[in-house]
C-alpha cells in the first residue's frame, strides 16, 4: 500500500520533464494513467468477503510513529474515490487547460495532493496521518491559488490554508491527548481503548480538538466561508478536491473516530447540530448565488452539513445512508462542477444572469446537467441515485430518541433539502432555459469537444446505474465501509417503493412540492437576504481578523527589528535562557554531584585563568585586531585542555580551526573601520551584563547537570568495545569519524569543498572583472 500512496509523489519528480513535451502530447496524458493504476489495483479488495489489510513500514519507532497502513471498508470507498475521481479529472483537465498553461506545475500540484489524500484515509497512525492532513492543506493552496496572477486566486488559497492549518494544528492537540491517554498512535489501538478515551478527563477537550480539525477540513458552519473563494481556482480542481476529495477530509475523520466517541452525548449534540445547521444555511446562501460555482460551492457545503449530521447520529441507517451518500455525492457533483466548467469555456461567463436558454445549443452538457441536477435535488425518479440518499437521510432523522434537538431534526430535514431542491432547479433552468442572452456572453455558445464530455459522462453513468440498481455494490462494498464506522451495522437494502405512507417518501413530496412554489416565487421572497444575513457576514469577520492580525503583527515586529545586531542576540540569548532554564527547573533538570570526578591540576587552572581573563579582556579592548587575537586565547586554551586530556585528535583540529578563524578574522577586520563602542546607559550595561551571566550560568549547570545525571545509557561503552571490532582501528575517535559516523564526515567534507569552489570562483570572477576593467 505504501508504494500506491507515493507513486502519484515519486511520479510527480518527472512532470517538469514530462511537460516539456506539453506541445506534442499533453502532459495529462502521462499523468491520466497514475490514479487509473492505483484504482484498478484497489478495486479488487470489492467483496463480501473483504477483510482488512494491514501494512507498516518502520519510520520512527522509538517515539511509536511508523508508516502503518489500514485498509478496511472506509478507507477502501475513500481510495477508489480519491483514484477514480482523480483519474477521470485528470482526463477532463486535458482538454479543458491550455498548453500554454503552466503544466508541469499544475499536475505537481495535484499529484502531491492525490499522495496526500492517499495517505489521510489509509494512516492508522495518528501522527501520520497528521502529516498527511498538512500536506493536503499546502498542495491544496497551491491548487487554489494556481492563478496566481489574479488577486481572488491568492485571497482564496490564502483563505482555505489559514482555516484548515488552523484546524488541523488543533487536530493535532487532539491527537497528543488521545496518545497520552492510550498510550498508543494506532486509530484501531485506540478503538481498542474506547473506553479509557471515554473515562477520560481529558475526553471533552479531545472532541473539541478534533471535531474542529474535522469541521474546518468539511467546511462546516461556521468555517465554511474558506470554500466559495477556493472557486477560484481552475474548474478541475474544483471537482476534484472540493466535491469528492479535499473536503470530505473531514467527514473521514469523523466517521473514523465515531466507534470511539459515538456512544458520548456530546459527539451526537455538537456533530448532529453543526450538520444539520450547515446543511440549513449553506442550502439557503445557495439560492442567493449568481456564479455557476460559487451555487455548486454552497450546494457542496449543504451537503456535506447532511454526511455530517448522519455520522452524528450514529444509527446503523444513519452511518449506512451517510456512506451511500458519500458515493452518491461524489457522482453527481463531481459531474457539475465539469459541466459549469463547460459552461465557462464555451461561454466565456459563469455569471448565470448572462445564461439561458443554452438547451439548444449546449444539449450534451444540458442532459447532463439534468441528471446531474435532478439527482441533487432529491427528485423522486427511480433512476436516480440521490433520491435515494435523500429518502435514507430522511428516514435516518426519523429513528432519533432522545432530546428536543432530536425531535427537530426531521424539520430541519426538511426545510435544508427544500433549498436544495431550489437552487438545484435555480441552477439548471436557469443556465439552460428561458430566453437566450448571446448578446451579454464574452463567446459565442457551441458545445464543447467530446474528450471534455467524456469525465461528466461517466459520472452521470454512475448517477443512473445506482439508481437503477441501487443494492449493486452494497453487499460488497458499502456494508464494509458502513461496518467500520459503526461495527453493529448489518446489510442494508435500498428499494424505491415503500408505499404511499411510507414517512420519507411524504417528506420528499413536501420538499418537492414546497420547493417547486418557492423556486417559481423566487422573485418575490429572494429580498429575505436583505434581513438575514442582511450586513451580518463571516467573511467580514475573517477578513476583519486577519487586518487586525497583521497589524499587531507588523507593530511586534516593528518593535524588536531594530537592525541592532546586538539587540537580536539579546533577544535570542534571553528567551533561549528563560524557555531552557524555566524547562528544567520545572522537571528538575539541574542535578549537581561532584562523584568520580578527576583531580584539578594546577595547570589546568591556569589556562581556564587565562581563558577566563581573555574572555573579559575582549570587553574592554577598542581595538579590532587587539580584540581578534585576545578572543584567539580563549579558543587555543581549549586546544591545550584537549592535549591534558589525552584528545590528541581533537587538540589539533581545535588548533587549525582557531588559527583559520583568527586568520580570516584578521583579514576581515582589516578592512573595517576602527571599532568604535557606542556610550550605553547603565540600564543597558546591567541587561546585557545580566543575559550574558544568567545564560552562561545556564550552560554551565546543564554542562555539570550532563555529568551528574544519567538519564540514559553512555553510548562511549560502545564505542569502546566496538570500534576495533568493527572498524578494525584503535584510535576510538578516529573509527567514530571515518567508520561509525562517515556518511557525516563525508558530507561535511564535501559541504567545505563545495564551500572552497565558491570562494575561489569568487576570486577568479574579481580577477577577471578586474582585468577587463
Amino acid at each position: 500500500m505504501i508504494f500506491a500512496v507515493l507513486v502519484p509523489l515519486l511520479i510527480a519528480c518527472f512532470i517538469p520533464l514530462l511537460s516539456k513535451m506539453k506541445h506534442r502530447i499533453h502532459t495529462g496524458i502521462f499523468v491520466f494513467f497514475v490514479p487509473l493504476a492505483i484504482f484498478l489495483y484497489f478495486v479488487r479488495y470489492i467483496g463480501e468477503n473483504f477483510t482488512p489489510v494491514r501494512e507498516t513500514v518502520n519510520w520512527i519507532p522509538s517515539m511509536g510513529i511508523n508508516f502503518d497502513f489500514y485498509l478496511d471498508g472506509l478507507s477502501l470507498l475513500f481510495v477508489l474515490l480519491i483514484s477514480g475521481i482523480g483519474a477521470l479529472v485528470v482526463l477532463y483537465s486535458i482538454y479543458y487547460l491550455d498548453k500554454q498553461e503552466r503544466l508541469g506545475q499544475f499536475y505537481v500540484y495535484l499529484l502531491m495532493f492525490m499522495t496526500a489524500m492517499l495517505g489521510v484515509v489509509l494512516s492508522d497512525n495518528v501522527f501520520v496521518l497528521y502529516t498527511f492532513w498538512e500536506l493536503t492543506s499546502i498542495s491544496s493552496f497551491l491548487l487554489i491559488g494556481y492563478w496566481h496572477f489574479k488577486e481572488r486566486s491568492r485571497y482564496g488559497a490564502l483563505k482555505s490554508m489559514m482555516i484548515t492549518i488552523f484546524g488541523g494544528l488543533s487536530m493535532l492537540g487532539g491527537f497528543v491527548l488521545l496518545t497520552v491517554v492510550t498510550g498508543t498512535t494506532s486509530i484501531q489501538g485506540m478503538i481498542d481503548q474506547t473506553d479509557t478515551i471515554l473515562n477520560s478527563s481529558y475526553l471533552p477537550l479531545i472532541l473539541i480538538l478534533v471535531l474542529l480539525g474535522a469541521f474546518t477540513k468539511s467546511a462546516q458552519f461556521p468555517f465554511h466561508i474558506w470554500l466559495p473563494d477556493a472557486m477560484e481556482a481552475p474548474t478541475p480542481v474544483s471537482a476534484y478536491l472540493h466535491s469528492a476529495t479535499m473536503v470530505k477530509a473531514g467527514i473521514f475523520l469523523v466517521a473514523r473516530f465515531s466507534p470511539i466517541f459515538s456512544t458520548y452525548e456530546w459527539f451526537f449534540i455538537i456533530v448532529s447540530l453543526v450538520g444539520i445547521l450547515t446543511l440549513c444555511w449553506a442550502s439557503y446562501m445557495a439560492v442567493r448565488q449568481t456564479d455557476l460555482k460559487a451555487i455548486l460551492a454552497f450546494s457542496t457545503i449543504s451537503q456535506l452539513g447532511m454526511i455530517m449530521a448522519m455520522l452524528g447520529f450514529g444509527t446503523q441507517a444513519a452511518v449506512f445512508a451517510a456512506v451511500f451518500h458519500i458515493l452518491s455525492h461524489a457522482t453527481f457533483k463531481g459531474s457539475l462542477f465539469m459541466i459549469a466548467g463547460i459552461i465557462d469555456h464555451e461561454t466565456g461567463t459563469r455569471d448565470i444572469r448572462k445564461l439561458g436558454g443554452l438547451m439548444t445549443l449546449m444539449p450534451i452538457s444540458a442532459t447532463l446537467a439534468l441528471f446531474g441536477t435532478f439527482s441533487m435535488a432529491g427528485v423522486p425518479l427511480p433512476f436516480l441515485n440521490g433520491f435515494y440518499s435523500k429518502e435514507l437521510f430522511f428516514g435516518s432523522t426519523l429513528g432519533l430518541d432522545g432530546n428536543i434537538l432530536s425531535q427537530a431534526i426531521p424539520y430541519l430535514a426538511v426545510l435544508g433539502s427544500i433549498f436544495t431542491f431550489v437552487y438545484s432547479m435555480y441552477f439548471f433552468f436557469g443556465v439552460f432555459t428561458g430566453p437566450k442572452k448571446l448578446d451579454q456572453l464574452p463567446k459565442k455558445p457551441h458545445e464543447a469537444p467530446i474528450g471534455m464530455h467524456l469525465s461528466p459522462i461517466i459520472l452521470v453513468l454512475g448517477v443512473i446505474v445506482i439508481g437503477i440498481w441501487p443494492n449493486l455494490l452494497n453487499g460488497s462494498f458499502l456494508y464494509h465501509a458502513a461496518s467500520a464506522v459503526n461495527p453493529a451495522t448489518t446489510y442494508y437494502e435500498v428499494s424505491f417503493w415503500h408505499g404511499f405512507t411510507y414517512p420519507p417518501l411524504l417528506m420528499s413530496l413536501a420538499v418537492v412540492a414546497v420547493g417547486t412554489a418557492l423556486y417559481l416565487t423566487r422573485r418575490k421572497w429572494e429580498t429575505v437576504y436583505g434581513v438575514l444575513p442582511g450586513r451580518l457576514s463571516l467573511n467580514k469577520a475573517y477578513d476583519g481578523l486577519m487586518k487586525r492580525f497583521d497589524t499587531y503583527s507588523d507593530s511586534l515586529t516593528n518593535y524588536y527589528m531594530t537592525g541592532s545586531l546586538k539587540n537580536y542576540m539579546a533577544i535570542i540569548l534571553g528567551a533561549t535562557f528563560l524557555v531552557t532554564a524555566g524547562v528544567m527547573l520545572y522537571t528538575g533538570g539541574f542535578t549537581i554531584s561532584f562523584d568520580n570526578l578527576a583531580e584539578v591540576t594546577i595547570i589546568e587552572v591556569a589556562i581556564i585563568l587565562a581563558m577566563i581573563i581573555a574572555a573579559v579582556a575582549t570587553i574592554f579592548i577598542n581595538h579590532n585586531l587587539a580584540a581578534v587575537l585576545v578572543a584567539g586565547i580563549v579558543g587555543y586554551g581549549v586546544a591545550m585542555l584537549f592535549v591534558i586530556y589525552r584528545a590528541p585528535d581533537l587538540a589539533l583540529t581545535q588548533f587549525v580551526v582557531e588559527t583559520i578563524t583568527v586568520a580570516l578574522f584578521l583579514l576581515c577586520f582589516y578592512h573595517l573601520p576602527k571599532l568604535r563602542k557606542r556610550k550605553e546607559s547603565a540600564r543597558s550595561k546591567w541587561k546585557n551584563a545580566s543575559i550574558a551571566i544568567s545564560f552562561g550560568a545556564m550552560m554551565t549547570l546543564i554542562g555539570i547537570s550532563t555529568h551528574s545525571s544519567r538519564w540514559f545509557d553512555s553510548i562511549s561503552e560502545y564505542f569502546l568495545e566496538t570500534s576495533y571490532k568493527l572498524g578494525g582501528g584503535d584510535n576510538v575517535v578516529n573509527v567514530i569519524l571515518v567508520d561509525m559516523r562517515g556518511l557525516d564526515t563525508l558530507f561535511e567534507i564535501a559541504v567545505l569543498g563545495i564551500a572552497a569552489l565558491a570562494i575561489f570562483s569568487l576570486i577568479k570572477w574579481k580577477k577577471n572583472k578586474g582585468e577587463a576593467d
